[in-house]
């Protein structure tokens, strides 16, 4: 009897360790991991524009599509002079639907660490991330856009939608599910880091 759980013991460890190996924390590459992760990128920064459009509906605005220095841009139909309000709910929208994305990935029990999950958190924190730096100042920057309305200043909305980032980051930095996010796994089973700098 003693050693058929010796044998239970021994296979269900080389089991978890079989599993483990294959598991999403693992560096190995899976077939079709970047177009996956592209896929839940660019679906959170579509979620992001939604977040713009249906706000300017809710509040009443008209919302169009242009083209600001050749830059894809959506206006809210809103007069920001006269509803500086309503102006700020549409320039916080898209953020703000990213980090409640990022923070739903996060919190509600599921399967976590795969591809289209990792591209979605990726385009979440990468977003606030462009905004809070390059970003922050421009002719359709949403934080400038959310400044000029007065209802916060841009260093309060920096640490806001900066603090909720480096949250979701220290979060995906200590789950084991999330392993080697910040990482590029590579098709050999290593990783790389940094970045690459090549002479031409």
């Amino acid at each position: 009897m003693k050693s058929a759980w010796v044998t239970v013991l021994v296979l269900s460890t080389a089991t978890a360790a079989t599993a483990r190996a294959q598991s999403p924390d693992s560096t190995s590459l899976p077939a079709h991991y970047w177009p996956r992760f592209g896929f839940g990128f660019a679906s959170s920064i579509l979620l992001h524009e939604a977040g713009h459009i249906l706000t300017a509906i809710a509040v009443g605005g008209h919302p169009s599509f242009g083209f600001d220095k050749l830059r894809p841009t959506i206006y809210s139909g809103l007069n920001s002079q006269l509803q500086p309000h309503k102006q700020f709910l549409f320039s916080a929208a898209g953020l703000t639907v990213q980090s409640l994305i990022d923070e739903g990935i996060l919190d509600i029990p599921h399967s976590r660490g795969g591809a289209i999950e990792r591209g979605m958190l990726g385009g979440g924190i990468g977003t606030t991330l462009f905004y809070l730096t390059i970003g922050r100042r421009g002719s359709v920057s949403d934080v400038d856009f959310m400044a000029r309305t007065h209802a916060l200043n841009a260093t309060e909305i920096t640490l806001i939608f900066g603090g909720v980032a480096a949250m979701h980051t220290i979060r995906i930095s200590r789950d084991p599910h999330y392993a080697n996010f910040f990482a590029r796994p590579r098709g050999d089973g290593g990783v790389d880091l940094g970045l690459e700098l090549s002479a031409r």
